[in-house]
């Protein structure tokens, strides 16, 4: 049985075990294999960071976890890591690893044993959250002096003509069809209150090297872009596309740029 989870079960070879489940948006279903393909990796920098303040590296909770970006990214740094996610479609696409178990749960339900988590980390995830909820269950299932992390990350930064078309599509046609809770994205998480106290962290990068296709991939995952398609077509979204194509040959590589913002605190 896993390290630190709050009941054993069983489990059919490549089943997702359902540990809890409320009413959520899902707005990555639909997406979900590109999802996993086209959104980026999380430096090991960030894991450094989120790492550096725990005083044991028994087990991490990524709560939010998506297909994994970041849970499979921790590994590096602890012994066990549980990544959590309502969405069976994204676990159903999460990278695989000896040193990860995903559980098929919204971030609040009690799933973890109490005080047996070293880090609970949720990146790109926690503006979905019931948060007074997810607050309560992060005390619960934390050691005290245990790090809890929060990371996002917003509009990207591409150098150039491409740069430009990507920010004017961000703002003007998926713009009205970001959920409300993409402020929080937008804000670094500044305005989700905690009873912690705060680490100061220091800035990181995410970046990547990608060709144009990549980058539209990438766009395709966004939930104001299914949002945007859902309600008038794909019609914006194909501008973009051709816009793209006219002024980036596919063959070249060009660097990405996503500022993460990193909030921490120590669990008291």
């Amino acid at each position: 049985m896993a390290v630190g989870l709050v009941r054993s079960r069983h489990r059919l070879p490549g089943s997702l075990p359902l540990i809890g489940s409320r009413d959520f948006a899902n707005h990555f279903a639909t997406v979900a294999k590109r999802y996993a393909q086209f959104r980026p990796r999380y430096p090991d920098a960030l894991v450094d960071v989120l790492a550096e303040h725990c005083f044991h590296h028994d087990l991490a909770w990524d709560a939010g976890c998506g297909s994994g970006q970041l849970t499979t990214a921790l590994t590096r740094k602890f012994t066990r890591v549980v990544g959590t996610d309502p969405s069976p479609e994204q676990l159903e696409h999460a990278e695989r690893h000896p040193g990860v178990e995903y559980l098929l749960a919204v971030a609040d339900l009690p799933m973890l044993d109490a005080r047996s988590v070293d880090l609970a980390v949720s990146a790109q995830a926690a503006h979905w959250f019931h948060w007074p909820r997810y607050v309560a269950e992060v005390e619960r299932v934390t050691k005290p002096g245990a790090v809890v992390g929060l990371v996002s990350y917003g509009i990207l930064k591409l150098d150039g003509a491409a740069g430009e078309l990507v920010a004017r599509y961000y703002t003007d046609a998926a713009g009205p069809y970001w959920p409300p809770e993409r402020k929080h994205v937008e804000n670094g998480y500044r305005d989700l209150q905690w009873p912690w106290t705060e680490i100061p962290s220091p800035k990181v990068d995410m970046t990547a090297e990608w060709t144009r296709d990549e980058l539209i991939g990438y766009v395709s995952t966004w939930s104001a872009t299914a949002r945007m398609i859902d309600a008038v077509g794909p019609e914006p979204y194909e501008r973009l596309e051709r816009e793209l194509r006219a002024c980036w040959p596919n063959f070249e590589r060009r660097t990405i740029r996503w500022p993460l913002a990193i909030r921490l605190a120590h669990r008291s």
